[in-house]
């Protein structure tokens, strides 16, 4: 394609044919030649299966099947087919990005108590994958202790290359695979592995976090050892392969996720970003809007830009987004100075060594450690580095460390975003500034000054820093998609997440030509928070009310999470020097698996009512049709979302004045029967919050009630964020309903 070329998917509309056979409409024909668009064609045919067999047809079952094209034409012949009748929207095709042992611990899950025993762990719910495939041998996916298949799955799985249907099981019960947009976009492609199997690592990974079996005895090279579970180890698993080595498109993401509901799972994970903002241009977005009118919960995740402000792009408001956290776990090599002083400094270092009672040195010049010829001039001891932005990056000090003669080193940091990395390729520990001072300290002032590091320590607690915080990298709402509702949604563990792995690939390194491959890896991203919320969706799913819908655990995750860390302090933002985070960056706050098994309240929403928000957003007709592909009912525009969070926007550029908004809201009592609840507000700084009525009453159990927010508040200048909350307070009982409110600039300047 040339670059003024784009990639367009249109969508045709067949009408309902009932009561004779469905033939495929006839094949668009494109001409050839140079300045062509390449289009992918979705055809939305209502079909009655039809049998051979007369009595098979008495009950005729309704499907949806879609065809798949991939067409290349010019501008000109696109504004054509425009006209052609029963031709919908197009748009264009891109590009789109991948985004244990411990974790169920830290969520409070356990086998006496709770949603786990509540739920059977997750069992028969189906959670399908929508990532990089599967590496099915993994110790993770077998099916020991699983019950038969159930009979409502109408999945397969897909032959290819280096992969037979023996390989799925009672637990991996379902794997295909979608790569016509990769083939189409490269021209002779050749697919290295044509198959459901994962190359990558990163479907493997996320698929063992949301459902993985029990596997004793896993670690990483000696770190966070223990027996890895997913946190539905009950569920079952489906793989949707989207992403390949040679690239990533959405249009095969759309593929992936229509043919998961097809095939009937009850949960999405789907750890993609898609870098297009429009609602209407997100594949994954629309094809999710189709998940969620099956009553299929979608969870997604936020994205790895942050942690500047408004860095979530696509915010999917029928979707739950997920937020990445940091968990009560460190991972450390102990360092001890001669004069008996134990410092816990952080590692990975992937080898059973320890440095013993080896000289240590300081000097200020070598301290830079930004280059192998400073270090040539290292004696043979312990050295201490400092990693700024005046000396050098840890990935490039690490490396002329581990081409030196240097034994072993100290390196002196501040810079968080080094917690996250599992390569430690040469012995060494990373100290923070404060602790340094009374190395560098001994290191000065004794004459033969000693150290001694032992690796391969896993703590546990909250020390050195208090959990969950924000990750750095968790993308940053207000969501561009559309600011009007508060994303991300919730939070969950999401940094240095131990599962399972592709065995083949490097994960770690000793020196400079040493690479070290394991079954389980360490990997951290909003990718991994995703799957945590998608197993907790689908224990939900099971345990507390297989009738619910979407919104209505998205609403019981919500309005129980927690916004303090284990220290009973608000949850921090590792991205802006640990300052209490705001619910841009985290949601609601820490999801809470336990509570959410009896929330008290629920903010319910159909896909009507998505529908009419759609409606409201002032789309063009085949703008809003491109997202609901079905027939839909636009009398009713509205906004307001019965949403469990409310998000005030200004505009900066009207800075000194006073604005006006209220949000209604429905709460539906799920309760064991009759309850009285009344609310309790912490208002956002220069901001008056007004709640009617301020009591809710209910007889029953499903009992709902309205009531309406309203607040005044001030715009600034500045990019100022002010938050506070709702808390629905059950009167004689254990119930608190609690929904975070903001107000924020709409979107960056």
């Amino acid at each position: 394609m040339s670059a003024e070329e784009k990639l367009i998917k249109p969508v045709f509309r067949h009408q309902r044919n009932l009561g004779r056979r469905i033939t495929k409409q006839a094949p668009l024909i494109c001409g050839s030649g140079a300045g062509r668009l390449e289009l992918f064609e979705c055809v939305l045919c209502n079909c009655v299966a039809y049998s051979a067999d007369p009595q098979q047809n008495l009950m005729p079952a309704i499907t949806a099947e879609r065809y798949w094209r991939r067409l290349i034409m010019s501008k000109d012949e696109l504004e054509a087919l425009k006209k052609s009748p029963g031709f919908l929207s197009a748009y264009a095709d891109g590009e789109i990005i991948p985004d244990t042992t411990h974790t169920y611990k830290f969520l409070s899950l356990n086998t006496a108590t709770g949603l786990w025993p509540a739920s059977e762990y997750g069992k028969d719910v189906i959670i399908g994958v929508v990532d990089s495939g599967v590496w099915p041998e993994s110790p993770s996916f077998r099916d020991d202790g699983m019950t038969e298949i159930p009979s409502r799955w109408r999945g397969t799985c897909q032959l290819g290359q280096d992969f037979n249907s023996s390989l799925c099981n009672k637990k991996l019960i379902g794997a295909r695979y979608f790569n016509k947009g990769v083939v189409a976009s490269v021209p002779d492609i050749k697919i290295s592995m044509n198959s459901t199997r994962d190359t990558f690592g990163h479907g493997t990974h996320v698929a063992s976090i949301a459902a993985g079996n029990y596997v004793e005895d896993v670690s990483f090279f000696g770190y966070a050892p223990g027996t890895a579970r997913g946190v539905a180890p009950r569920a079952r698993l489906a793989a949707y392969k989207v992403l390949w080595d040679e690239g990533s498109y959405a249009s095969d993401a759309l593929a992936g996720i229509d043919q998961a509901v097809a095939d009937g799972v009850d949960v999405l994970s789907i750890s993609l970003s898609y870098l297009t903002i429009d609602l209407y241009e997100n594949l994954i977005a629309i094809a999710a809007f189709g998940a969620m009118e099956k009553g299929i919960l979608v969870s997604v995740s936020a994205g790895n830009r942050g942690p500047n402000f408004a860095t979530l792009l696509e915010g999917i408001p029928w979707a739950v987004i997920v937020a990445s956290g940091t968990v009560d776990r460190w991972f450390a090599g102990t360092l001890t100075l001669g004069n008996g002083l134990s410092i816990p400094g952080w590692s990975t270092f992937p080898a059973r060594a320890t440095v013993r009672n080896l000289p240590l040195t300081y000097n200020k010049t070598l301290s830079a450690c930004n280059s192998t010829e400073l270090l040539a001039e290292a004696p043979s001891s312990i050295i201490i580095c400092v990693q700024s932005d005046q000396t050098a990056e840890f990935n490039d000090q690490m490396s002329y460390i581990s081409e030196s003669n240097v034994p072993a080193a100290i390196i002196i940091s501040e810079d968080t975003s080094i917690l996250r990395f599992t390569d430690f390729p040469h012995p060494g520990v990373v100290i923070s500034p404060k602790d340094a001072d009374a190395v560098i300290k001994y290191a000065s002032t004794t004459s033969e000054p000693t150290a001694s590091i032992q690796f391969q320590q896993t703590i546990l607690g909250t020390e050195p820093r208090p959990a969950p915080a924000v990750s750095a990298s968790s993308s940053r709402g207000p969501a561009r998609a559309y600011p009007g509702i508060l994303k991300p949604d919730i939070m969950a563990p999401g940094v240095l997440i131990l599962a399972a792995y592709n065995p083949y690939n490097s994960v770690s390194t000793i020196g400079s030509n040493i690479a070290l491959a394991s079954d389980y890896n360490m990997e951290s991203g909003t990718s991994m928070a995703c799957p945590h919320i998608s197993g907790i969706a689908a224990l939900l799913l099971k345990a507390a009310h297989p009738d619910w819908s979407p919104a209505a655990i998205r609403s019981a995750m919500m309005t129980t999470a927690s916004s303090l860390d284990n220290t009973q302090k608000p949850i921090k933002d590792m991205g802006h020097d640990y300052n209490v985070a705001t619910p841009l960056d985290m949601g609601a706050g820490q999801v809470d698996p336990n509570r959410a098994l009896d929330p008290g309240l629920i903010y319910d929403a159909t896909p009507q009512d998505y529908v009419n928000l759609i409606c409201a957003l002032n789309f063009t007709r085949e703008q809003t049709q491109t997202i609901i592909r079905s027939s839909y009912n636009c009398s009713n525009p509205s906004l307001d979302l019965n949403y469990p969070s409310f998000i005030a926007l200004y505009d900066p550029q009207q800075e000194k004045t006073t604005l006006t908004q209220k949000f209604p809201r429905t709460v539906t009592n799920v309760g064991k029967g009759a309850a009285t609840y009344k609310a309790k507000v912490k208002t956002p700084k220069g901001s008056v919050v007004t709640i009617s009525p301020k009591t809710l009453v209910f007889g029953n159990k499903y009992e709902k009630r309205s009531f309406s927010l309203t607040i005044r508040y001030k715009t600034y200048k500045e990019y100022v964020i002010n938050h506070g909350s709702l808390t629905w307070l059950e009167e004689n009982g254990k119930n608190t309903v609690r929904s975070p409110i903001v107000v924020s600039p709409a979107q960056p300047s």
